[in-house]
Formats: C-alpha cells, structure tokens, sequence
C-alpha cells in the first residue's frame, strides 16, 4: 500500500529544506537591496522572489518530476564531461570559493565589526575566522549530535530573534517607504535589478545539489511512486519557499525603512547590524550576533560536509573526505579574510556565468518528457547559453580586472549585438535560438529514423 504523507512530515519537509537554503546570503541581500531600491522596493522585491525563491523552487520541482538522482545526472543529459565540470564549479561556487567563507565574514561584520575601530579589522578578522573554522572543521570531522542540537535549539532561537526584529522594524517604522531616495539602476530597472540581486543567494544553485536530499527523504518515508515523490517534493518545495518568500519582503522592507535615518551601508551584514542596533541597542546587537554566528556555523559544517561528501563520490581515487574537508577549511578560510565586499564583488561574475547554465537546465528538465530527454535539444541549448553566459560574466568582472584585461571591446560588441545583454539578460535570446535549433535537428533525426524504420 502506497503511503500518503501527513501533515506533520510535511512540516518536517519544508523544516529541513529550509535550514538547507537559509544561510548567510537570505538574510544580508534582501536588506541591502532595499536600501538600494528604496521607493521602487516593489518592483525589486518582484524580481528578486523570481530568482530568490522561484527559481530553487523550480530546481527542487525538476529534479522530482524528472526522476534524477542528483546533479551529475541531470548535467549528464548534455554530456557526461560537463556533467563533472558543472558539477565541479557548481560545488565550488556554494562551497569554499564563496557561500562557505560568506559565513564567516557575515557573522563578523554583523557581529565582530560594529564593536571595532577600523585600525583593528583585518586582524580581527583573521583570529575570528580562524577560529570560526577550526571550530567547522572540528565539528565535521566528527559527527555528533551538535548538527541536530544546532539545528533544532540555535536556528528557532535565531528565527526568533529575527521575527521580533522583522515585526518590531515593521510595526515601527524608521521611515516612509514612499520617501525613500532610489539608488542609480533601480530607477528604471528595478525588476531586472532584483532579478540580478536574487542571484546573490546561490539558492538556485542550491535547489540542483540538494533537491536530491529532499527526494531521498521522502522515499526514507516510505512513499515509493515516483509521481507521488516528485508530488510530495513539489508540496514541501512549495511550503519552504513561502516562508522563505515573507522573510524576504519583509527584510527588503525595513531595508528600504532604515534609509529614513541612515545610509545606504556597504552590504548587508552592517545594515542588518544598524536596524538591530537602532531597535534594541546593543543588548539586541549582541544577540543577534551571537545566533547568527552559530547559524552561520550550522550553514558552513552542512555545506563542508556536502562539498567534501561530492568530491570524495566523483573522484574515489583522490583523497579522501578528512582531506577534502581539511582543504575545503583552509581555502574558505584564506578568502574570508578578503572581505565580505571583495566576496561579493568576485563572486557576481562567477553567478553571471553560472545561473544561466543552471536555469536552462532545471528548464529542460521540467519539460524533459516533452522531447523524450533529446540530448541535442540539451545540447544545443547549453552550447547558446554558455556562449553569452561567458559575456555576462565578462561584464560583470571588476573594473580593475577589466582594464587591465582590455576587455571594453568585447563588451561593446555584445552590447551592440546581444539584446538585453545591458541588464544582465544577455543569454536568453542565445538559449532560445540553441532551443529551436535543437528542436530542428531533434525533429529532422526522429523524421529521418521513422522513415529508415518504414523502408526496411
């Protein structure tokens, strides 16, 4: 007899998926955006929920009704090469190269930072995250039920502590939404704009290396049918992104609020540390310091263990998961120490190139069925979308990198031929055009097979 899910698993469902995605980027880049955003908050907010919460919400769907086993083999689909490159850089990207040392450098800015002189920050920050990463690497080399206690004790108490903050900011105002002056390129462009800033939170990224996580959960429940799965999948999917969507209108509200008495911060961990400070002082500073920096530890061992679990499955004959975990702490631990700023301002060309590739996958595999899983279709549609996705991600490098790589030719030429390539959308006319052409050669083979099938 088939089991049916009750309510209860489905809480737990939408529970894990959401300690899953909600790490250190949910919480800074929706406040930072509506600082910027101010009176257009709106209109951002629209664009950064497509991204934000629509598109991980899309990549959980896909890897259900597509019956996947993981992002290898949904990457498999173009070809089994890529497959390991996207996984590779996929990993990477949420992993030691920017989500993992954001943890860090989140925690100290919102809760090491406020309480420094300028003079003292870079060492600061390097004893902080030295020992923020002894302590992950402590904790995931060795299992212990601290994951569970962090889990079910630190993470309430943090969602906690920021609902009194969400509900008091937006109870009491620190000004008129309406009043607030609008940053330049939220002007005209703000759903573009916040499309873009959804990039931030890596979650769509996310959604196709832990999709899998949510399915095998469900099937450790008992329900066997994969159209059941992929149903209860879509239904847990749907209940974790709906909270997650409240808590991020809600943080680009009070944002957008706190320039009625401030600036405009230099990222979102100092604007959060601000609005806190302005409600319950320092006592309140302090505490949510202090939950955030073990929330952001919870965040950082899950995704060590993760990355570090990857590795070890798609190279056996490497090194093994200490050494992966070892190297994965040291790295993150080195680009902490950069700076939260420089993480961000590295890490947008990186997203440019990458969210692409992951959106026209988790596309195709949501209408996989449609063309029987063509892999020309996959490929043609890949080979467009990697092509301007590496024009995005050339405007996208920091102007330093750019001129001293002389690379204003380049751009002007894709803004001159690549529509909507000045918003940071340049890959999607390629996509669709690798898409009919895919379409063509799918159609043309299957004709041409069908009438070899007739003649013999």
């Amino acid at each position: 007899m088939q089991k049916k899910l009750l309510l209860k698993d489905y809480i737990y469902l939408a529970s894990m998926l959401f300690g899953l995605f909600f790490g250190a980027g949910n919480l800074i880049f929706p406040v930072f955006m509506g600082q910027m955003a101010g009176a257009n908050v709106w209109p951002a907010t629209m664009g950064f929920l497509i991204t934000g919460v629509g598109l991980p919400l899309l990549g959980i769907v896909a890897m259900g009704i597509s019956h996947s086993d993981g992002l290898y083999e949904m990457g498999s689909r173009v070809h089994p090469k890529y497959s390991v490159f996207l996984t590779c850089v996929l990993y990477l990207t949420i992993g030691p190269f920017f989500a993992i040392p954001r943890t860090a450098t989140v925690s100290f800015e919102v809760g090491i930072a406020p309480m420094l002189s300028g003079n003292t920050t870079k060492i600061s920050l390097a004893i902080f995250s030295f020992l923020f990463f002894a302590a992950v690497l402590w904790f995931s080399l060795r299992p212990s039920n601290i994951l569970t206690w962090v889990g079910k004790i630190l993470n309430p108490i943090f969602l906690v502590s920021l609902g009194i903050l969400v509900i008091t900011a937006l109870i009491n105002p620190i000004g008129s939404v309406s009043q607030i002056p609008v940053a330049d390129g939220f002007v005209s462009n703000g759903l573009f704009k916040g499309f873009l800033e959804g990039y931030n939170t890596m979650d769509a990224l996310a959604s196709l290396a832990f999709g899998i996580v949510i399915i095998k959960v469900i099937r450790n429940l008992g329900v066997e049918n994969p159209n059941t799965v992929a149903a209860d999948t879509v239904k847990s999917g749907f209940f974790s992104m709906s909270i997650m969507a409240l808590i991020y209108i809600s943080l680009t509200l009070i944002g957008a609020q706190s320039r009625g008495l401030y600036d405009i911060s230099s990222n979102g961990g100092e604007a959060l540390s601000i609005i806190s400070k302005h409600y319950f002082g320092n006592v309140g500073s302090i505490i949510l310091a202090v939950t955030m920096i073990f929330a952001c530890m919870k965040t950082a061992i899950g995704l060590i263990t993760s990355c570090s679990e990857t590795f070890t499955e798609l190279f056996p004959n490497s090194f093994g998961y200490k050494y992966y975990a070892i190297a994965f702490c040291v790295l993150s631990f080195g680009i902490a120490n950069f700076g939260l700023n420089n993480i961000i301002s590295f890490s947008i060309p990186v997203l440019m190139f990458l969210y692409p590739l992951a959106i026209t996958l988790i596309l195709l595999s949501l209408f996989h069925k449609f063309f029987k899983g063509a892999r020309c279709i996959y490929q043609s549609v890949t080979i467009f979308t990697i092509l301007a996705a590496i024009f995005d991600f050339i405007k996208a490098l920091p102007d330093p990198v750019k001129n001293s790589l002389h690379l204003d030719g380049l751009i002007s030429m894709a803004s001159k031929y690549l529509p909507y390539y000045n918003i940071g959308l340049g890959w999607v006319i390629p996509s669709l055009i690798g898409l009919i052409i895919g379409i063509i050669i799918y159609h043309s083979t299957f004709r041409k097979t069908y009438n070899n099938m007739v003649e013999d």
